[in-house]
């Protein structure tokens, strides 16, 4: 018998307030969050991730809201790139000032 690996799903993308209401299905407590993320076709790792970081935004839990997030992605990009100027000055400068000589 031949064993066959399951196809992997293509990942998708959803908007923030698609998320928010499944995070609000999810609070309302009536059904498990396994059971909101079978109805909606969801990966449960997701959902929970999802209702995870609402409980942070929302100042239940600490943590990095997703504020903070953005900010320090944003920050970090900002980081690389002032990083890549410096090189390229630094590369600038050896080479006029071997030109120099």
């Amino acid at each position: 018998m031949e064993e066959t690996m399951p196809q992997r799903r293509r990942r998708r993308e959803f908007t923030e307030a698609f998320k928010a209401e499944v995070v609000a299905l999810c609070q309302k407590g009536d059904r498990s969050i396994a059971a909101v993320a079978r109805d909606l076709d969801l990966t449960e790792t997701a959902v929970r991730r999802w209702v995870a970081q609402a409980d942070v935004d929302g100042g239940r839990k600490p943590g990095l809201t997703s504020n903070e997030q953005a900010e320090m992605a944003r920050l970090r990009r900002e980081n690389r790139v002032l990083r890549e100027e410096r090189d390229i000055l630094k590369r600038a400068v050896s080479f006029f000032a071997r030109d120099a000589r």
